[in-house]
Parts: structure tokens; C-alpha cells; sequence
């Protein structure tokens, strides 16, 4: 007797169901067939009740006595215990319903990187593909969400958001395309990304600026800021030759973008490529050195420190000294108010020359 049928179903029905279903119709019994296969009378009784697993050498010895072909005890077999293990498997999910309420699920449906759904359990799987785990609950331990989950110092953290937002950036930087990094290539590009500051709408700027930094070996991710994250950018690398810089355009402000454009641009070109850099109010202290350098190399790079030390002598603050010493280095008014701003020499009650900008 032969039998071609494929089964799709997310019904569990063991096999041994089928087998006694054969048997009746050929006539045997189980004893039979315990002797035609050689095989002891307990262990066909065993496969009946679906105790037993029917292996690839049972699959075989079935299709020489009752005519069915090896493959289709196998497969039939597999769907079996493929449809337990699913069901056990969403027996467990529902368990990690409980948290999905510290993930931001509705930002991540909008950035079309979940599924977009109200159903509990739906979000749970879907979150577990985003995430490329198989229990949510394994996230602390993934080497890649280490870095959202030691952000203690701060309690109001979410540190589940915080992973979110890092898994946005791996994810999106995978469908930009980059040439391979090349240290020196990033430095001859660096005058070319300053006069971008110049630019008073992303709309100008920005395409020049993200092919710029593809042509470097970096894929510049611009995320929206997730709740209780307190994070304004992020450093990491997917590959060796490939480079992610993430920005979340906290606040708009201009020359806090360019800052940290140029904060991040010196992680890439001064710190190590095994570890990411999550730019917030926190500074761990192991970390502290590292994040001196960037600040560093990012206020020397937007203003030349000793045309700055000049400037700041003169003592004149106003907004037209502020312009004509902005236009003798070739950078926006806005980085040079807010650098004094952030050295208090001048107000933050007053923004003039600040600009804020709008993303689309």
C-alpha cells in the first residue's frame, strides 16, 4: 500500500494514531507486526500511544512491512514533535508577557521593526525575532544588550528601551551599504564634514552627510529618542570594516548635534572597536578617559583651540563678534554660542544664533 500525503497542521497528532489506523486497515494486529519487524510487541505498543519516537531505522522497517514510504513515518514523526515543542514554546511566552510592558513596542511598530499588533502574545514572538533571541528573558545575558544593562547609575534608565533603541541601530545599519573603514580615508573627510555645520536644514545637509561617512566605512543611524532612555548617541561596530554611529536628535539643537556628531566621529577614530559607547548623563568611570578624549576631539576639531583661547581673551560676546569669528574659522554661529554657553561665559537665557532643527 502506498500512501503520498503531506501534512500542515498546528495539531499535534502522533504518529503511532496513523500507524494503528494502518494497521486495522491491512488486517494486523500489533503482535504481527512486532514479528514481521523483528522488533519487540513493547516497543510497537510504545510507538501506538506516541510514547516512543518512530526513528529513521522503525521509518524504514514500516515501509518494507506495510508498503508506507520511510520518509512519510519521518516527517510525519518530526510535525509531531516539532507541533509539541510549539506548543510548550507558547506555553512559555506567555510567561514573558509580563514584561513587554518595559519595551517600546508602539515605537518600534512605527518604525515598522515589529509587528504591529495588540495581541500579547504576538508581540512577545515578534520581539523575540527583533531582538534574535528565544526568550526575552535571555537579553541581559546576549553580549550585545550588555551595554543597555549596565547603565546603573541612573534609575530612571529603561534599560529594556535602551536595548531597543541599540537593536533599532544594528538592525537599520544592516540596509546601509559602506565602503570598508579605512582610518585615513575618515580623517581626509573631516574638513568636508565640518563645512556641513553650515547648513541651516537637515534637508541640506544631511544626504551630503551620510554619504560622506558611507564612502568612511560608517552608517550614520538617525533614531528617534525612546522613552527613559537619556541617550542622545551611540558607538559601535557590526564589523571590523563597518562602523555605526547612532544619533537620537534629543532636543534639536543644532550644535548639540554637531557636537555629538564629532564626539562620536573620535570614538570611531580613537577607541576600541569591541566596545559601544552610549552617550548619556552617565559616565562610567571605566569608561571616563574614553569619553574625555571624544569631547575633546570634538571641540578641537569644531573650533581650533587657539583661535578659540584668542577669542575668549578678547572678551567681546555679542552676537556680531560671535558671527565674525564664526565665519574667520568657517563654522555656524550657533556651535560657537553654545561652546560658550557651555563654558558659562555667556547666557543660556539668550539662544540667539542657536538654531533648532527640524527632522523629517
Amino acid at each position: 500500500m502506498m500512501i503520498e500525503q503531506n501534512f500542515v497542521t498546528d495539531i499535534a497528532i502522533p504518529p503511532g494514531e496513523y500507524l494503528e489506523e494502518v494497521l486495522e486497515d491491512m488486517g494486523l494486529n500489533q503482535a504481527e507486526l512486532a514479528r514481521r519487524m523483528g522488533r519487540p510487541a513493547q516497543a510497537i505498543n510504545e510507538i501506538i500511544k506516541g510514547e516512543k519516537a518512530i526513528t529513521p531505522e522503525t521509518s524504514i522497517q514500516l515501509e518494507k512491512v506495510l508498503g508506507v514510504p520511510a520518509y512519510f513515518w519521518s516527517n510525519l514523526e518530526l510535525e509531531y514533535r516539532l507541533n509539541m515543542a510549539s506548543q510548550i514554546e507558547s506555553e512559555n511566552a506567555k510567561k514573558e508577557e509580563i514584561i513587554l510592558a518595559d519595551f517600546p513596542y508602539l515605537e518600534l511598530s512605527k518604525l515598522e521593526l515589529v509587528e504591529k499588533t495588540r495581541n500579547a502574545l504576538t508581540k512577545v514572538q515578534s520581539l523575540r525575532r527583533f531582538f534574535g533571541v528565544s526568550s526575552l528573558f535571555n537579553l541581559k545575558e546576549v553580549k550585545e544588550f550588555n551595554p543597555a544593562f549596565r547603565q546603573n547609575t541612573n534609575n530612571e534608565i529603561n534599560h529594556e528601551a535602551l536595548a531597543s533603541w541599540l537593536r533599532a541601530g544594528v538592525v537599520i545599519s544592516k540596509h546601509i551599504e559602506c565602503d570598508e573603514y579605512y582610518r585615513e580615508t575618515l580623517l581626509s573627510k573631516i574638513s568636508d564634514i565640518r563645512g556641513l555645520t553650515l547648513k541651516n536644514d537637515p534637508s541640506e545637509f544631511f544626504p551630503s552627510l551620510k554619504l560622506i561617512l558611507q564612502q568612511c566605512g560608517i552608517a550614520l543611524v538617525i533614531m528617534p529618542h525612546f522613552k527613559k532612555t537619556y541617550t542622545t548617541g551611540a558607538t559601535f561596530w557590526v564589523k571590523k570594516t563597518k562602523g555605526v554611529i547612532m544619533m537620537s536628535l534629543r532636543g534639536g539643537w543644532a550644535d548639540i548635534f554637531w557636537f555629538s556628531l564629532f564626539h562620536e566621529l573620535g570614538h570611531i577614530l580613537l577607541h576600541d572597536k569591541r566596545h559601544t559607547f552610549l552617550e548619556n548623563n552617565t559616565r562610567p568611570s571605566e569608561w571616563e578617559k574614553q569619553e574625555n578624549e571624544a569631547d575633546r576631539f570634538a571641540q578641537i576639531t569644531l573650533i581650533p583651540e587657539k583661535k578659540f583661547k584668542i577669542f575668549k581673551l578678547m572678551g567681546d560676546f555679542s552676537q556680531s563678534s560671535i558671527n565674525t569669528f564664526s565665519s574667520s574659522i568657517g563654522i555656524a554661529p550657533g556651535i560657537v554660542r553654545g561652546r560658550l554657553q557651555h563654558e558659562k561665559l555667556v547666557s543660556y537665557k539668550s539662544h540667539t544664533g542657536r538654531i533648532r532643527y527640524k527632522w523629517k
